[in-house]
């Protein structure tokens, strides 16, 4: 290797980004898969920051002040586990325990994107120590960092004291094109800036090249004048090799009070300088064999070595981050343990926060609802349970994208109060008519460990389509609120009449999709929801009211904790026809069991809230609910009819949608896509 001509302290930052940017080469290569260019071009942006400022202990990487780093540009994943790999981040298991081994090995790193490997194609939480949020997806990174700042800001405001600045943490992130490129960077950054989020720093990699070709092709706005516009502060670096520089650029951001700071950082793919015309570096391919040598010669490196790491890079990291980040979180311990025995009652919530756990007697509120054949909506009904809940879980919070009052998710309680810039610590976060950034900035939150939910009509869940599924992939226990989940919207029309979402919704793996019947069903599914400390849920509620049911007279709604319940019993004698129901149709299938038990025909109503949970029963339990002999079957909902089948069998019927709404008052389009007693009864006689 070369001995490059410079101080030894240089020398040293130089090593360590060459040997950075030496392993994202070999490890992509040798997968003959991935993007080496943007990581080669980032790494002196991510060491700069990393080595000088980033305050992070590998050896405690879920330390909870910790500073953010978030790679929303994830096809640079080698970036960040050579960071990982270098620094000595240990791993961390699902139980929060330290584990004695490393995060990511140089083994993991020589089988990048092979399977059981630490190092996947695009960094995983929750499945890589030290990865703190799921990237792939451009946007969503940025977005999350937004949710991850509001985090900060929140838990200051509720915990800190004088004398405790318990939580300060910063959040970084690190985007390119892509990222400027996709609308919920945009909508994040716009709250951001409403926000006043001083605790947020995005670099933009500005390389003016993605996959098919330069930006000139298709993007060519002014990005510092966007972000002014939305209230950053914006500031340039105008090569990415210029370690003092991005230095000056990151203290002008500790420096800057209510706006975040965006980073505009010019590069080029592979050696990083704009000024460097390079014709080696591939952007989305590895680069081949004989490439990797030109380039590793143009670095000073050795042409023939194969994930090498000098024995100074290790300690140098060590000695410096490594040590930095030992002391800030040693000296934060300490500050704990006195805060501790100032704040216990706070400090016990605290740790409870970090472990996604509950206080004791959270639902001691709880409501019951008095039988009511004219009922209560679902909305309704949610609203008052989910206040009842707000109330004794202090670190409860969430809103809506411009429809709280709609959703009936307005926290209404005492000391409730809006969060904004003025106001960090309020519970009632207002997300504007942003729908994507709303969910992308709830993972944020709950990466952050407060319990987070979000509220929008059900047809507006295809807005947050990416951020479901990010939630179900990392596990994260948010809470998406649906109200208006049927043709029951009326007159307001197709446009607004959800069909295929709920089944869409059912289709994502690890997401719980519940649809309760009535008030107490809305009761009991939020008495399920809260516990949980990896899945999501969405929760599927009705504007219009419906029937609450007598428990007296029908099963109780305790029944929802199993996913699905005989709601209604046939008569004595085997079962003929099994009515299967969810939300509002659920009432539906109970009058249609009264006018066939009237007629002799033995007949049971299956409530089915969540299928999700049912599927996670016992075989005889299952069977207990829906007899394998009990083949007269007819499944009851005012959505797309795709998925019931499962449950119906091919000999059974499924009243649903099977075309787009209509604009007409509620009981006419009942009447025209057949969600009558009569349709339901017919039904039930045609395949009896």
């Amino acid at each position: 290797m070369k001995e490059l001509a410079m101080s030894p302290t240089k020398n040293l930052d130089q090593l360590s980004i060459t040997t950075i940017r030496t392993l994202c080469i070999d490890a992509v290569q040798q997968a003959r898969s991935g993007h080496p260019g943007t990581p080669m071009a980032m790494a002196p942006v991510a060491y700069t920051l990393w080595q000088r400022f980033l305050r992070f202990d590998p050896q405690d990487p879920i330390w909870a002040n910790r500073d953010r780093f978030v790679l929303s540009m994830g096809h640079a994943s080698t970036l960040l586990y050579s960071l990982l790999h270098l620094t000595g981040v240990r791993a961390v298991d699902a139980d929060y325990e330290l584990l004695d081994k490393e995060a990511v090995s140089l083994s993991d790193l020589q089988r990048f994107r092979q399977i059981d490997s630490r190092c996947p194609g695009h960094p995983e939480y929750h499945f890589t120590s030290g990865v703190e949020t799921t990237s792939g997806p451009l946007g969503q990174g940025v977005a999350n960092s937004v949710g991850m700042a509001i985090a900060s800001k929140w838990l200051a405001a509720t915990f800190n004291r004088p004398d405790f600045d318990l939580i300060d943490y910063d959040v970084y992130a690190l985007a390119g094109d892509g990222c400027m490129m996709e609308g919920v960077s945009g909508e994040a950054a716009s709250l951001a800036g409403h926000l006043g989020l001083d605790n947020l720093c995005w670099f933009y990699d500005n390389n003016r090249i993605t996959i098919e070709g330069s930006t000139a092709l298709t993007f060519t706005e002014d990005v510092a004048t966007r972000f002014i516009a939305y209230g950053w502060n914006v500031t340039r670096v105008g090569d990415a090799n210029d370690v003092e520089m991005l230095s000056r650029a990151l203290t002008t951001f500790k420096r800057t009070t209510h706006r975040p700071t965006l980073i505009i950082v010019d590069s080029h793919i592979g050696f990083g300088s704009p000024n460097k015309q390079d014709s080696h570096v591939a952007h989305g391919e590895p680069l081949g064999e004989e490439e990797v040598r030109l380039t590793k010669r143009a670095y000073g490196w050795s042409e023939d070595s194969r994930f090498l790491v000098p024995d100074e890079v290790r300690s140098h990291l060590a000695n410096t981050f490594g040590a930095r980040g030992a002391g800030l979180r040693a000296g934060w311990t300490d500050v704990f343990a006195r805060y501790a025995e100032s704040y216990p009652e706070l400090a016990e919530q605290f740790n409870l926060v970090q472990r996604r756990q509950l206080p004791e007697n959270w639902d001691r509120e709880l409501p019951s609802f008095p039988a009511d054949p004219g009922g209560v909506s679902g909305r309704d009904a949610s609203g008052k349970v989910l206040n009842a809940i707000a109330r004794n879980i202090p670190w409860f919070l969430g809103g809506a994208a411009d429809l709280a009052p709609s959703t009936k998710t307005c926290l209404t309680f005492d000391g409730a109060g809006d969060l904004s810039a003025r106001e960090p610590g309020g519970r009632n976060v207002h997300f504007g008519v942003r729908e994507h950034a709303m969910g992308s900035i709830l993972n944020g939150l709950a990466l952050s460990k407060l319990r987070a939910f979000g509220s929008q009509f059900l047809i507006f869940s295809d807005y947050s389509r990416p951020t479901l599924r990010l939630s179900a992939l990392m596990e994260l226990p948010v809470i998406y609120i649906y109200t208006h989940d049927s043709i029951g919207v009326g007159e307001d029309g197709p446009t607004h009449q959800p069909v295929e979402q709920i089944a869409s919704l059912r289709a994502i793996p690890g997401l719980r999709v519940y649809r309760p019947a009535d008030a107490n069903e809305v009761a009991e599914v939020w008495r399920c929801i809260m516990p949980l400390r990896h899945q999501p849920v969405a929760l599927i509620l009705s504007r219009q009211a419906t029937p609450t049911f007598d428990r007296t007279r029908y099963a109780s709604a305790a029944g929802v904790a199993r996913g699905a319940y005989i709601l209604a019993a046939e008569s004595a004698g085997p079962v003929q026809v099994i009515l299967l129901g969810t939300g509002t149709e659920v009432a539906l299938c109970l009058a249609a069991r009264e006018r066939l038990e009237s007629e002799g025909v033995r007949s049971r109503v299956v409530s089915m809230p969540c299928w999700e949970v049912f599927e996670e029963q016992d075989q005889a339990y299952r069977d207990a609910v829906l007899p394998p002999g009990a083949t007269a079957r007819v499944a009851v909902e005012q959505a797309s009819t795709f998925g019931w089948e499962r449950y119906t069998g091919l000999a059974g019927r499924t009243i649903g949608m099977r075309t787009f709404g209509a604009s007409a008052p509620l009981k006419e389009l009942l009447t025209r896509f057949g969600f009558t007693v009569d349709a339901v009864v017919a039904a039930a006689k045609e395949i009896l």
